[in-house]
């Protein structure tokens, strides 16, 4: 898993827990990955989009891992421009994944394969409905998850709270936790 270097980014604050996260992932032979919330990078001039390393590039970090387990990510976002900015940042790994344009909500009310590792990062930490957003990600996943899943949230804080109390409650584990990400598992 040498790839996972290449984000070593001094700008990725979030590249120590998603290396840690992925090393768990590759240990249980994780194949399906669902991401909600998709690597945006940052407008840079009028039509040019650069990599955004304070978001952690997460689209990039999971199309590669994909690739080199021969596994599948399924990204959601519900901006179609965040979509098309993926889809150049990941490069020729599109056969690895799939993009959805839709509320991360109902894409996970209608997903129907079995989830392997679960990234939460749709609706930023500073709304207000981002916890409960959150909450329902996850009530609408947790039938879709795996005995051995992995459960990464994103924007440590107000918005994982309801989520965490909700899989605490369902006897999930705390595996790590930094300032930004929990990661758990039963």
């Amino acid at each position: 898993m040498n790839f996972i270097e290449d984000y070593n980014h001094p700008k990725n604050f979030r590249f120590d827990s998603f290396k840690f996260a992925l090393k768990e992932a590759h240990k249980r032979n994780h194949k399906i990955l669902v991401e909600t919330g998709v690597s945006r990078g940052k407008q840079k001039l009028f039509f040019f989009v650069k990599k955004n390393w304070n978001d952690g590039m997460s689209t990039m970090i999971f199309s590669d891992y994909v690739k080199f387990t021969n596994g599948h990510l399924y990204t959601c976002d519900i901006s179609k421009k965040n979509l098309d900015n993926a889809r150049k940042f990941i490069g020729n790994k599109n056969d690895y994944v799939t993009f959805v344009n839709d509320d991360s909500v109902n894409f996970l009310k209608n997903f129907r394969n079995k989830i392997d590792f679960l990234y939460l990062d749709s609706l930023d930490g500073q709304f207000a409905d981002a916890s409960n957003h959150q909450l329902k990600e996850i009530s609408n996943a947790i039938n879709l998850l795996n005995l051995n899943s992995l459960i990464l949230l994103d924007d440590k804080g107000d918005k994982t709270k309801l989520s965490l109390d909700f899989l605490k409650e369902k006897k999930y584990k705390v595996l790590n936790e930094t300032k930004h990400q929990i990661l758990l598992s039963l």
